[in-house]
């Protein structure tokens, strides 16, 4: 299936979601929710915190899903600004600053580059497989399963044969690692 199929199988799910289709979300939840994690993790390091932001995220959805217009952006757009203001709201909650209306975010066009083209540049991408590397080669796997594969910390700990906060305790050390080996290579 190409990106145009996809996209537009997407689109049809958000606008049953507006109907009040349940399984129309949840099929949007399988597409989306690892890339959305992602997002929300690039400003939320703490996964509990990026987990009830995903939450929130979705609430969102079923609740604005008629606010998406198919002309102005792709349902993935959307749904990424939707995840990137939420976690900023987050952050800002933090400060003690105001959040952003959900009908504001929905108007909002994200500039920054999804994960993906990030990933994706020569340079980024080298360096990264490289931390991977100094990683153990399980925890290595199960990094590359979650955030390039979409599997979630239930599937990854059900084929690692591990408890799930086993995975957790795993996954957070890993990230750990490589969010302070890729800080070195551009510090």
């Amino acid at each position: 299936m190409d990106a145009d199929q996809q996209r537009a199988q997407l689109a049809s799910a958000l606008s049953r979601v507006a109907g009040g289709d349940r399984s129309a979300l949840e099929d949007v939840y399988r597409r989306t929710s690892a890339k959305l994690f992602g997002v929300i993790l690039r400003i939320l390091p703490d996964q509990s915190e990026a987990e009830d932001v995903l939450q929130e995220v979705y609430l969102a959805v079923w609740k604005k899903a008629g606010l998406f217009d198919a002309s102005r952006a792709s349902p993935v757009t959307w749904l990424v600004t939707l995840a990137r203001n939420r976690a900023i709201d987050r952050l800002r909650a933090r400060d003690g600053r105001t959040f952003v209306s959900d009908d504001a975010v929905a108007e909002t066009a994200d500039g920054a580059p999804l994960a993906s083209e990030v990933m994706e540049s020569g340079e980024t991408a080298d360096q990264l497989h490289r931390c991977l590397e100094v990683l153990e080669t399980r925890h290595a796997d199960m990094v590359r399963q979650a955030f390039f594969g979409g599997l979630t910390y239930p599937a990854l700990a059900e084929r690692a044969g591990a408890p799930l906060g086993t995975v957790k305790s795993w996954m957070r050390r890993s990230l750990m690692k490589l969010r302070a080996c890729m800080g070195d290579a551009y510090a």
